[in-house]
């Protein structure tokens, strides 16, 4: 292969979608490499929810007002229906918590927060159980169909003279200090770029080339239920995630090596009732998050779809029982919650667009900051928000 790209992009979910399409957009040459020729990964399994209301930070806020902006733009810039659509997120609040306790929680979010008592949360979302709850709080929130969007990217990246090829990436090919492309199972590619924006596999992947990041994954796991009659009117996530405490213990630098190693479960598994219905009338029931080391390991689905279901009932006991299947897939995350975002440290033509905790709501603002941000016209003040999410701010 004689060709030399301006950019490869290594995966085809979210992030490499919008990523592939934005630098597309300001006229570089974009080949696209992805695994699966249908969408298999955490894009195809999310909920959908776009969470601009968490901003905490000027950073974060910043980017939730970006990402809600830029999604009320893209079903009209990509001439496609994402389902987008607003509507009440409710944070429940186990019954033995206290409301005024989880609500500090939120008391720095860049919208404020809504305490609704028991009754009022079962009257905004009958399916609720009331005895399971102490109350709920309740944002204003937006939802899109992720496979649709990825779908409407990818569409309009090759209407850009982008290129799509559907096979596994095997290694990033380097000559001293700089990479210069990447190798398939198949075949050699040469680009004067590469971006990993493998998700959940880019730790693996960065490894097989001797390169550390501090990026991880969970084994996300949930249930898709078939179509049906029941309405579920809002989105229902717990307001006391435990996917977030988990993510923040099994990244500590100190059992950091044992990610190197296969084998290992580096803390118990944990289950966040929560569920989204779509306009197909299925729903996403989910999710438990398991803490293993073996990117390719999969885990006992009987036993998952189990726990999934008893914890489900105690919350949603209507929808615990509904015809659905179990489904697996890989979250990446990094330590601190944010996205990794630039060039990885002591390489050239080497950059990594993973880690997103909340990708919805980030990935489509920062694919146009970073796409611009290698043009000549990128006066505006994109360098400030990139260069806070290098993922070199680690040390590595």
């Amino acid at each position: 292969m004689n060709k030399l790209y301006d950019w490869i992009v290594i995966g085809g979910g979210i992030t490499g979608a919008a990523l592939s399409y934005e630098l597309a957009k300001v006229g570089f040459s974009v080949l696209l490499l992805e695994q699966n020729s249908i969408l298999s990964g955490a894009t195809r399994f999310g909920y959908g929810g776009i969470s601009y209301w968490t901003g905490t930070s000027e950073l974060t806020r910043q980017l939730s007002i970006e990402g809600i902006e830029r999604h009320r733009q893209l079903p009209q810039e990509l001439d496609a229906d994402i389902e987008f659509r607003e509507l009440d997120l409710l944070l429940t609040i186990d019954a033995d918590r206290n409301p005024a306790e989880i609500l500090a929680q939120y008391a720095n979010c860049y919208i404020a927060p809504k305490l609704l008592s028991t009754q009022d949360a079962c009257e905004l979302e009958p399916l609720l159980n009331p005895d399971a709850i102490a109350g709920a709080i309740q944002f204003r929130h937006a939802h899109i169909k992720p496979p649709l969007l990825v779908s409407a990217y990818l569409n309009a990246l090759v209407q850009l003279g982008g290129e799509i090829v559907c096979e596994t990436v095997v290694k990033l090919d380097r000559v001293g200090h700089k990479i210069v492309g990447v190798t398939t199972q198949q075949q050699a590619y040469r680009s004067a770029n590469t971006v990993v924006c493998a998700g959940g596999l880019s730790r693996s992947l960065l490894k097989a080339s001797g390169i550390s990041s501090r990026i991880y994954f969970t084994h996300a796991e949930l249930i898709e239920t078939e179509p049906t009659d029941l309405e579920l009117r809002t989105m229902v996530m717990p307001a006391d995630t435990k996917r977030c405490q988990l993510e923040a213990d099994a990244s500590k630098a100190t059992i950091d090596p044992l990610w190197d190693e296969v084998g290992h479960e580096l803390l118990p598994s944990s289950v966040d009732v929560g569920a989204i219905q779509f306009r197909d009338r299925t729903m996403k029931l989910g999710q438990l998050s398991r803490v293993l080391t073996d990117p390719n390991v999969l885990p006992d689905a009987t036993q998952s779809e189990n726990e999934i279901r008893a914890k489900a009932r105690q919350v949603l006991p209507k929808l615990a029982d509904l015809k659905g299947t179990w489904y697996h897939c890989l979250v990446a995350f990094s330590h601190d919650g944010l996205p990794l975002v630039g060039a990885l440290p002591d390489l050239e033509q080497i950059y990594l667009f993973s880690g997103f905790t909340s990708p919805l709501v980030y990935v489509p603002p920062l694919a146009l900051r970073f796409a611009r941000e290698f043009t000549q016209s990128s006066a505006f003040a994109s360098n400030a928000i990139v260069s806070q999410l290098s993922p070199q701010r680690f040390g590595i």
